[in-house]
């Protein structure tokens, strides 16, 4: 029994894909975990925490956008896949290179609530994290934040199944973290 099946039978977490060393290209696909499904994905809270960076990496199953955030979020997003993703509060298009388009809406501002200044600004709004050479990710562009949401347009090859999953830390710091799959 290889290392990853070893992982996955002892429940382990997404931490087990981060490459293919050692791997053939069948075992990779049989160890890649299925299920995710295409629908909706949402949590229904508001939170306290903002926006400080949106990153991306690559992994042997699925390509990852990582929302950092400063404080706890809890479940508060929304993830779908739409026809077209609008700026928040002026409703205009964000272009998206891609078969198929996600909107990931975090519940959190990209600024300080109380002095309205902003605690993540993409120096490129149509290119927030560099997803170059993804299998999956075609494009993460900038939506805007406004009203206590921020969102973010994800472009990918086709509609693949895709997870949301909110991860603690570091310290009192959480993450957003969406997963799309290399494959059905």
């Amino acid at each position: 029994m290889n290392t990853i099946t070893k992982a996955l039978l002892a429940g382990a977490t997404a931490a087990v894909f981060t490459g293919t060393a050692g791997l053939t290209g069948a075992q990779a696909a049989t160890a890649c975990p299925t299920g995710w499904g295409s629908l909706a994905k949402a949590g229904p809270t508001m939170s306290q925490a903002s926006v400080h960076d949106v990153r991306a990496g690559r992994h042997a199953c699925f390509d990852r956008l990582v929302i950092d955030l400063r404080g706890k979020v809890g479940r508060s997003y929304d993830v779908r896949y739409v026809r077209t993703v609008t700026e928040d509060g002026s409703g205009r298009l964000v272009p998206l290179r891609g078969g198929a388009f996600l909107q990931l809406v975090v519940r959190a501002p990209a600024y300080d609530s109380w002095t309205g200044r902003a605690t993540f600004a993409p120096p490129n709004r149509r290119e927030v994290a560099n997803v170059t050479g993804f299998q999956t990710m075609r494009q993460v562009a900038w939506g805007g934040s406004f009203e206590g949401h921020t969102t973010l347009g994800v472009g990918v090859r086709a509609r693949l199944p895709f997870r949301v999953t909110i991860l603690d830390g570091p310290g009192r710091d959480s993450r957003v973290v969406l997963d799309v799959a290399h494959r059905w």
